[in-house]
């Protein structure tokens, strides 16, 4: 078979076969980013259920306890970041002891900030790799057109024939780098959307969490400076 014969298998798997050296490398190309937006999707699926976990559970404690270190008592051990929040108020407050409440409220404000980017910063990894996937696997597909083509009809030209027969088997092949561009561009496109509003609702809940925990330090403070039991000292 010469290269602009008719084809015995004009299946995806037959024109794939049958394609240019360059034409191959872009699909290829195009279908491993395929895998890694479906690989991050399954990833980031299984992180958000357990983080969004995690995170309701924290809320709903906090809501329900009555101090602070009944929460920290009743929550479980891998509490996520908003067991790492209220980890750092009650270290914040075993070092700040005898300090001003004011003071001590700053920092830890500053420590729940620093967690909660940080968590956000954690939950959006590969989600970029997800946008550029999206931005650029139809332009990739695209040049793999427009080689394919090219080549075409270059053969057309040498072949000295308009015969579709001819022709057609060729172009087929270009046009289907353009459609797994778009197999690969349109599930992450979509993917990233549902994981930006997902990321959004985590992080806040996220600052609900804050939130809470800075109501509980700012009772128990008050507590404190109106004589109940030292909560620092039940730390210990």
């Amino acid at each position: 078979m010469t290269k602009f014969e008719l084809p015995h298998d004009l299946s995806p798997w037959g024109m794939f076969m049958a394609a240019d050296m360059v034409v191959k490398a872009v699909m290829l190309g195009l279908a491993f980013a395929s895998v890694v937006t479906w690989t991050i999707w399954l990833v980031k699926v299984i992180e958000l259920i357990s983080a969004n976990r995690q995170v309701r559970n924290a809320l709903h404690l906090l809501r329900q306890s009555p101090t602070l270190m009944a929460c920290a008592r009743a929550l479980p051990r891998k509490g996520g970041a908003a067991g790492r929040m209220v980890q750092a108020t009650l270290g914040e407050l075993e070092v700040s002891r005898a300090l001003p409440s004011e003071g001590i409220k700053e920092r830890v404000a500053i420590s729940l900030n620093r967690i909660e980017a940080a968590a956000g910063r954690r939950m959006s990894l590969g989600t970029g790799l997800l946008a550029t996937i999206g931005s650029t696997a139809p332009f990739v597909g695209l040049f793999g057109t427009v080689w394919g083509i090219m080549n075409s009809f270059i053969g057309i030209s040498k072949s000295q024939t308009t015969n579709l027969a001819v022709v057609a088997p060729g172009i087929a092949e270009a046009l289907l780098a353009t459609a797994i561009g778009l197999v690969a561009a349109i599930p992450a496109v979509i993917i990233y959307n549902v994981f930006a509003r997902a990321i959004s609702n985590y992080k806040a809940s996220l600052s609900d969490t804050s939130s809470e925990v800075m109501r509980h330090l700012s009772r128990d403070l008050d507590r404190e400076e109106a004589g109940a039991p030292r909560l620092r000292a039940a730390a210990e």
